[in-house]
Parts: structure tokens; C-alpha cells; sequence
């Protein structure tokens, strides 16, 4: 019969809907004369119940960033609204940088023409950064496993493996729902 493959609270990637949810409730779907369920699905909070193979476990994200970083690329797109000319102090005059995170060279980040205009060698960098960020990510995690088997590694290593432990943390965090309530801003003393 039926296994449960996830538990209640576990964080899935739900694939039709391309978002993070949480497993809210298993949904066992009884048939008569059998003793169990003959088939499970979940409930994530997103308006109705989903099969097993229509969800993806946490634990199979660090495989799909490495897939998905393998298209993680540096394009460059036309500028429309400027010349050649009128834009020479650009590192590629006539264009500007354009991370794909997606196999068909869409999604990812792009910036606005005015913001590239003001400062073309700090946003040239920052698409540079974006698109290195899964191959960092997997330099840091080597690293932290490798200080995790080491005993007595060098204090110095055992630093930066302590920050990497903490960017994967905050990589992994469940960013905060919109229904849960909001902290009250800060009040300034009246004058």
C-alpha cells in the first residue's frame, strides 16, 4: 500500500507552482477492504493537495544548485537607448551585463540602464559575482566538510569554516511568511 515519503513541517520545492512550502498535513486517501491508505498526498497551504512526485525534498537542493549553477551565465544584452558613442567610458560600450540563472537564457538579474550608467565597472563586477556565486557555494561547502574530517585543523581554517557554516545557514533559511505578524517599526521620541 501507500508509504508516506514526507513529514509533516518538512520544507518541499513544489514543482508545478515553483515555490518553497511546508508539509502542513499528510492526506491519506482510504479505499474500502484495504487496512491502509492506498494513497498519500499533502497538504502545503497552497489550495490543494499534492502528490509525492509533484513535491522535492530539502535535502535534494544542494543537487539542484549544482545542476541549476551549471547554467549560471554572464550575457551581455543590447543597449537601446544609448549609442556607442554616447557611452565609451563603459568597460563594453553598447551593452550591459545580464546574469542567466536558466537553462533558456531567462531569469536571473538584470539592472537598470540608469544604475549601470553611473557606476558600469561596480555592477560589471557584481554580474561577475552573481554568476560565480554556485561554484562559491560549492568551494564553501567542500571546505566546511573538509574541516568537519580534519581534527586539529589550523585555527585560521576552522574561522572561515565557521562563516561558511553560516552563509549555508542563511541560504537554507525559510525566508518569513506573509501571515505571520509584522514587528512594530520603531517609534522616534517626539521632538
Amino acid at each position: 500500500m501507500a508509504k508516506a515519503i514526507f513529514q509533516k513541517n518538512q520544507r518541499v520545492w513544489v514543482e508545478s507552482v515553483g515555490a518553497w512550502a511546508i508539509v502542513e498535513k499528510l492526506v491519506p486517501v482510504w479505499a474500502r477492504g484495504f487496512d491502509e491508505p492506498v494513497r498519500v498526498t499533502y497538504d502545503v497551504g497552497l489550495g490543494r493537495d499534492f502528490q509525492a512526485h509533484e513535491l522535492r525534498p530539502e535535502q535534494d537542493t544542494d543537487d539542484v544548485l549544482a545542476e541549476d549553477g551549471a547554467h549560471w551565465r554572464l550575457l551581455r544584452a543590447r543597449n537601446k537607448w544609448q549609442t556607442q558613442e554616447s557611452v565609451r567610458h563603459h568597460p563594453y560600450p553598447g551593452s550591459y551585463p545580464v546574469v542567466v540563472t536558466d537553462a533558456n537564457d531567462w531569469g536571473g538579474w538584470r539592472t537598470p540602464g540608469a544604475e549601470y550608467d553611473r557606476d558600469p565597472h561596480k555592477i560589471e563586477f557584481q554580474a561577475r559575482l552573481i554568476a560565480s556565486a554556485p561554484r562559491l557555494l560549492s568551494i564553501a561547502r567542500r571546505l566546511m566538510s573538509m574541516i568537519e574530517e580534519t581534527p586539529g585543523a589550523p585555527p585560521e581554517l576552522q574561522l572561515l569554516a565557521e562563516q561558511a557554516v553560516k552563509v549555508d545557514q542563511f541560504l537554507k533559511e525559510i525566508p518569513a511568511g506573509v501571515d505571520e505578524p509584522m514587528s512594530e517599526p520603531a517609534t522616534h521620541a517626539a521632538e
